[in-house]
């Protein structure tokens, strides 16, 4: 059973070893070691976790999940989705994706963004509600595309 959570800054370790773990398939698939969630340092990762809202899925006494979000105007910026490797497709990323959600009720718009090689979180984006907005080329093997959800109406 996996609980969601805030994180605190004493998970900023363990979350950054899970972010490293869970982006090493996405630096293969790209052919680049340093991709941001990659280099990113354990003092980074504790600020963001100080000022902005991070989840945590736990199993147990392990974090297996986790997510960002933070407010930009109406705007919530969602990011490093990541999931342990060993349990990627039980649905930890749809529940903390809704997380997320729910954590931020004043947003007007949820955007985050992937690479463009990165299927299995495009098809994810997707299925959740996302709509694609742009496509961004930042280097000449990675494009980003860009996504966003807007609120779904009460029924």
């Amino acid at each position: 059973m996996v609980e969601i959570t805030k994180a605190v800054p004493g998970d900023a370790g363990e979350i950054l070893t899970l972010q490293r773990a869970a982006y090493v398939a996405e630096a293969q698939l790209y052919g680049d070691p340093f991709i941001a969630p990659l280099v990113e340092s354990l003092d980074q990762v504790r600020t963001v976790i100080e000022a902005a809202i991070v989840l945590k899925a736990m199993d147990g006494g392990r974090v297996v999940g986790a997510v960002r979000g933070q407010l930009s105007g109406t705007t919530c910026l969602v990011g490093r989705l990541v999931v342990a490797p060993d349990r990627q497709g039980q649905g930890i990323g749809t529940a903390l994706l809704a997380a997320i959600h729910e954590a931020v009720p004043e947003a007007a718009a949820f955007d985050l963004f992937t690479g463009h090689l990165s299927e299995g979180n495009l098809r994810l984006y997707r299925r959740l509600g996302y709509r694609e907005t742009q496509r961004e080329r930042v280097q000449d093997h990675l494009m980003l595309v860009h996504l966003r959800r807007e609120p779904q109406p009460a029924r």
